[in-house]
């Protein structure tokens, strides 16, 4: 008996840049882990069908208010980022709430930047990603569209943690 659907697909170049779209997350009030998790996903394409692990085919993505993110528990106080100049004594640490202040955006780089490849694969996605502190961004040429994340809680069956494209509105 022969075996049903079994070649496996492998993206060539242009087929993985056909389907790229840029999408819009608003991350006032949503949790820093879950939006820099769904944007990474987005980046990477891992929700399409037509996925390769060696190709760059996710999608551009740009989040907007990204001052207003919200960390659980003591993060804020506690949670401690570090740097290293490569001299002798060149280490040196910022706590997320100075950050904050200073550049509230490179939280969620930071974020998004560890839940991706390590590799040249990896920087190349990176700069797919636009991050802003406030809410205006300059890539309304590229028609983004309105992704929603959903609330956190249970209601009813939803998917806590699942996201939902909204198209743009009509002008």
């Amino acid at each position: 008996m022969k075996a049903i659907g079994t070649k496996t697909y492998s993206a060539n170049a242009a087929a993985a840049k056909a389907g790229q779209r840029w999408y819009v997350i608003d991350a006032e009030g949503q949790v820093l882990g879950r939006v820099a998790s769904t944007v990474a996903q987005l980046l990477r394409g891992k929700g399409k069908p037509t996925f390769t692990p060696h190709m760059d085919g996710g999608d551009y993505v740009v989040v907007v208010n990204a001052e207003k993110i919200v960390v659980t528990g003591a993060k804020e106080t506690d949670k401690i980022y570090y740097r290293h100049s490569n001299f002798p004594g060149g280490l040196k640490s910022t706590r997320l709430k100075d950050m904050r202040a200073k550049h509230p955006a490179r939280i969620l780089e930071s974020a998004v930047k560890g839940m991706l490849p390590k590799n040249s694969l990896g920087a190349k996605i990176y700069l797919h990603m636009k991050v802003y502190a406030g809410p205006e961004h300059p890539h309304e040429a590229q028609k983004p569209v309105r992704l929603e994340l959903m609330s956190q809680g249970h209601k009813r069956g939803q998917v806590v943690g699942g996201m939902s494209a909204v198209a743009p509105a009509a002008e």
